[in-house]
């Protein structure tokens, strides 16, 4: 039988959620189980990360972070989903200095505690906040802290901002970009946001990927019989090459396995026997 497995990027486009999104692509592919990784909301567009068969299981074992975007601010624009989705009004801003611009992006490089927008695809009860919000029901989300490694200025011609931000998962640049224009002294909504990156995860054509380059558990050899692995059997922490605690990928034959050692002797499978695909 050929070989179901595939992990590729795809782009999302704007305006559309990331489910249908990914329902297109098994059209496209013919694929029976499909995955992503990382919901864009409707609004955004960009780097998706697509999974089928048995690679659908890899998300959380994937080097996904830092992720970056880049947005475009739109100072002035007043708007409840924090996008260009629901602008009611445009105030007047004054333009300002470059400078100042840039020393505002920088100042919210490292901890950003915040409260995520209503109109998100957070989960709340199951639900997507932004189903919800759509529905005219109250959202309360708990306050979160994300980590902005750095942020770069790429263009500024008021009233629009377009910056580039390296972030943490989990981060909302929509509350980035409306705590952007706060600390200038306005409102402000995005008028474009792309996520082009998700760790070593970049658009290339939806090219089929080696899951083994983006695996975040580092590789062990085991040293005992491969027929333990292609079966499943218990394996000894001795025959493994490192001993120590950790979360491990071993390669064998054409397949992977990703095992756990504790502080004991005890070794067990997180996953067993992925075929690696080659195409």
């Amino acid at each position: 039988m050929p070989c179901v497995n595939r992990l590729f990027t795809a782009k999302k486009p704007m305006f559309t959620g990331s489910n249908s999104f990914l329902s297109r692509i098994k059209r496209r592919y013919g694929a029976k189980k499909a995955g992503f990784s990382g919901t864009l909301d409707p609004f955004a567009c960009g780097v998706l990360i697509i999974a089928f068969g048995q690679y659908t299981k890899l998300f959380r074992f994937l080097k996904k972070s830092p992720k970056t975007y880049r947005a475009v601010l739109w100072l002035g624009a007043v708007s409840e989903t924090l996008d260009i989705e629901s602008v009611k009004e445009i105030d007047p801003v004054s333009p300002f200095g470059e400078a100042e611009v840039v020393s505002v992006l920088k100042s919210f490089e490292g901890d950003f505690t915040y409260t995520p927008p209503s109109f998100s695809a957070k989960r709340v009860e199951g639900k997507r906040a932004y189903d919800l919000a759509r529905a005219g029901e109250e959202v309360r989300l708990a306050e979160c802290t994300s980590k902005i490694y750095e942020t770069r200025l790429i263009h500024y011609r008021h009233p629009f901002v377009t910056f580039e931000a390296d972030v943490s998962e989990g981060t909302y640049i929509r509350s980035l970009a409306a705590a952007v224009a706060k600390r200038l002294g306005c409102n402000g909504a995005l008028s474009y946001l792309e996520r082009i990156r998700e760790g070593s995860f970049v658009y290339e054509n939806e090219k089929p990927l080696n899951p083994i380059d983006y695996l975040k558990p580092p590789q062990n050899r085991y040293l005992g019989d491969e027929t333990d692995l292609m079966l499943g059997r218990k394996l000894e922490k001795s025959k493994f090459e490192n001993q120590n605690p950790g979360t491990y990928h071993t390669l064998f034959d054409k397949y992977f396995a990703i095992i756990e050692i504790d502080d004991g002797d005890r070794v067990a499978y997180l996953l067993n026997k992925v075929e690696l695909c080659s195409y």
